[in-house]
């Protein structure tokens, strides 16, 4: 790797990235099928950005370390160093393999302190078919949404006491005898967690969603949450969200449709701003997909939500997943999929994920044509049914190949 500052992408005053020629962008391998997944990525990357712009630009990879190699290099129990986190916020933007969270001592998981210590509030998952991928389905070509789930709130906090701990004691004596609660069935016996949300996580969030409907010119955007049971949470998400579109983008009630719109400023056509109860919408992705597009939602709520979507299309094995802050600029994109340890090594990994969140990541340096190459490149493979096993199993007159295979026919459709 090639380093300087002249190598460094800068974000300006209106937030937006000034990105060079030869980036450095940080990349962690990742534990169990990683390394697999990571080198692939690599590869197609580097062929589709030097066969786009001719040579004239590049990717200068700096490895940085989480997860199991790191504990093995630092060998003092550290599996995200500070060094990863400064390495992140220097060059703006990073890629990731799975991670694995390490078992016992009540470690959380590495990818959610990732996100929070840095401040990713945006976890991005384009839901998208592709032509030939086995899907539970019947219609999943009319699953096309971009899902906006929380990143920084709600009870990934990590805010909970265990049920046999001295602190959850205090906590439950304070909720009864200082604030009258009278529904903890088994005090002796009971954990208790906080589900925090807040004005600025929640309008930030949904400003992304709809910021992102505007420029894509996208027809609506969905707020999807629990606020008919947890009111002064999942209910203050939307309300706070109705007053972000009411104040800031202009919005108004559609009385004649119950619903509310705003003005896209780029060409005047209203953009549907609306909202589902988080159970209901789970129902309607299989019953009704078309009527939803962009998506607005809570952390938990997003978690479910974004691995169902993925099942309608061929599942998280080709799904594609960013985490990022508009504000700062910093963005780490990642595989969604986890480490899968037992086929770890063997060559036979899917590396879809991983490059379609690649192609994400070239979107987001504004290196679109690099991008629509490997997005051409992937649909014509699937299409073909030259696919890795996961695929290979469930297609008719399929040809099964490798990871690495996989990886090269991509390569030579680019």
């Amino acid at each position: 790797m090639n380093s300087n500052n002249e190598n460094i992408i800068q974000i300006s005053e209106d937030c937006k990235l000034i990105v060079p020629d030869n980036p450095v962008i940080p990349f962690i391998e990742g534990d169990g099928v990683g390394p697999e997944v990571t080198s692939s990525m690599i590869k197609i990357v580097n062929h589709s950005v030097s066969e786009t712009y001719n040579k004239k630009r590049s990717i200068n990879w700096l490895e940085v370390f989480a997860g199991e190699k790191a504990n093995k290099i630092f060998k003092k129990d550290i599996w995200l160093p500070q060094e990863t986190l400064d390495a992140i916020s220097k060059y703006k933007i990073a890629i990731k393999g799975p991670l694995m969270t390490p078992t016992g001592g009540g470690q959380r998981s590495l990818n959610v302190r990732l996100r929070q210590k840095l401040d990713l509030y945006v976890c991005q998952r384009p839901i998208k078919w592709f032509e030939g991928v086995p899907s539970p389905v019947i219609t999943p070509q009319a699953v096309n949404m971009i899902v906006f789930r929380e990143n920084s709130e709600d009870i990934y906090s990590g805010i909970e006491w265990p049920h046999d701990s001295n602190d959850v004691k205090k906590v439950i004596h304070f909720l009864k005898n200082e604030m009258g609660v009278e529904n903890i069935i088994d005090s002796d016996n009971c954990g208790i967690g906080i589900k925090n949300m807040s004005s600025l996580g929640s309008k930030r969030l949904i400003k992304a969603a709809i910021e992102y409907a505007i420029e894509h010119d996208r027809s609506s955007v969905t707020v999807v949450h629990k606020g008919n049971i947890m009111k002064f949470t999942e209910g203050a998400f939307l309300n706070w969200g109705i007053d972000l579109i009411l104040k800031k983008y202009h919005g108004f009630f559609d009385e004649k449709n119950k619903c509310y719109k705003f003005k896209n400023p780029n060409n005047e056509k209203d953009i549907i701003f609306k909202d589902c109860i988080c159970d209901a919408f789970l129902q309607n992705i299989l019953l009704k997909p078309k009527d939803y597009d962009v998506i607005a939602t809570t952390n938990l709520n997003g978690d479910y939500v974004s691995d169902s979507l993925a099942a309608c299309v061929g599942g998280i094995g080709i799904s594609p997943g960013a985490n990022i802050n508009y504000t700062t600029g910093e963005a780490v994109f990642e595989a969604t999929h986890g480490t899968a340890p037992d086929i770890a090594g063997e060559n036979i990994v899917n590396p879809s994920s991983l490059i379609l969140s690649a192609e994400m990541m070239l979107r987001y340096l504004g290196w679109n044509e690099a991008a629509n190459n490997i997005m051409n490149a992937i649909e014509k493979v699937i299409k073909q049914k030259t696919v890795t096993a996961d695929f290979a199993y469930q297609m008719e007159n399929a040809t099964l190949c490798s990871c690495s295979e996989f990886t090269d026919l991509i390569i030579e459709k680019i």
